[in-house]
């Protein structure tokens, strides 16, 4: 089930000429939204966002069945493109944001020994998101393969079906765990401190992992439609998307 926001601006409300956007966001965005969104609305006040969250797979099947949205900020570029190949998206697919890798542990760690950390005797369990199916998960195989520890640490690993039950098996079911940063930006998660319970991987050892966003159909010629997408690849979204664990590029 998908979770939907509304969110605007109250300049807008009883307004007869504000207009109405439909986009549909990978999930792992939604921390960012209300910032992204109220910084919007500074210089466009009478335009009314309406947010639907979900996985990209499942936002893409929607939109191949018509789903009305007008614009679509995915999780990785192969969906984007897809629906631009198939002539839904208008727009060629454009990176605005990349996911960063984490490792998290509910247990403090000593996260000066970097990525061979999870070499170490005290940690038995990592999690991992399953490689031949997410996003997070090959970057995190890359990034173990590139610092040469891949072979020593394979059999430690447990594997989950998706970054979110990831996140879980870190702090439940594993000793540390490599997950998306931008999870850390959740408010369930400010328990976990950095450097403390959680670090960033290095990223040099992994290709970042590239967020799409296309205009569709349904948003063509829409001067609001337009307008956002260009303040989604702006330098004040940049900043808005690193301040919530992104890499720009």
């Amino acid at each position: 089930m998908f979770k939907k926001l509304i969110i605007g601006s109250l300049l807008f409300v009883g307004s007869l000429y504000a207009g109405t956007i439909n986009i549909a966001v990978a999930a792992n965005v939604s921390y960012a939204m209300d910032t992204l969104l109220e910084e919007f609305h500074k210089t466009n006040p009478n335009t009314q966002v309406k947010v639907t969250l979900g996985s990209s797979g499942k936002l893409t099947a929607q939109i191949k069945n018509g789903a009305p949205y007008t614009l679509f900020m995915a999780a990785n570029m192969k969906y984007p493109e897809a629906l631009y190949n198939d002539g839904i998206a208008i727009t060629k697919p454009v990176v605005y944001a990349q996911g960063g890798l984490a490792m998290l542990s509910s247990s403090n760690q000593d996260f000066s020994k970097g990525i061979e950390l999870v070499t170490t005797d005290v940690i038995k369990k990592i999690a991992i998101a399953n490689p031949k199916t997410a996003p997070y998960g090959k970057a995190a195989v890359q990034a173990l393969k590139n610092a040469n520890v891949y072979d020593t640490v394979e059999g430690k690993f447990v594997y989950a079906e998706s970054i979110s039950q990831t996140v879980s098996y870190a702090v439940t079911a594993a000793d540390i765990g490599f997950i998306a940063k931008s999870s850390l930006y959740s408010p369930k998660m400010a328990q976990y401190k950095e450097n403390i319970n959680w670090a960033n991987v290095d990223s040099k050892l992994y290709t970042p992992i590239n967020q799409g966003i296309v205009i569709l159909k349904s948003g063509e010629a829409n001067s609001e439609v337009s307008a956002f997408y260009t303040f989604m690849l702006s330098s004040t979204a940049k900043k808005i998307l690193t301040d919530f664990g992104y890499l720009v590029p």
